[in-house]
């Protein structure tokens, strides 16, 4: 799973994992927002990924999350 601070981060993400991973499956997007705030400047998106086969470095999954100001989360 990774944690990133925007909808439009996410998204470009989505896009990019595709190209730069051969992810074939589309990953979901779910809003996270902090609780007890409803302000979407208090949301963080969360691209949650399946790798069941392992077939995903974790760090480099790292290092992709942090182009976006983001980072990876084991589930």
């Amino acid at each position: 799973m990774l944690v990133l601070p925007d909808r439009d981060a996410a998204e470009e993400a989505v896009e990019a994992l595709g190209e730069r991973f051969g992810v074939v499956e589309e990953p979901r997007l779910v809003r996270d927002a902090l609780a007890g705030e409803d302000d979407a400047e208090d949301a963080q998106w969360l691209v949650v990924l399946r790798d069941e086969e392992g077939r995903l470095d974790p760090g480099e999954l790292d290092s992709f999350a942090g182009e976006w100001e983001g980072w990876r989360e084991e589930p």
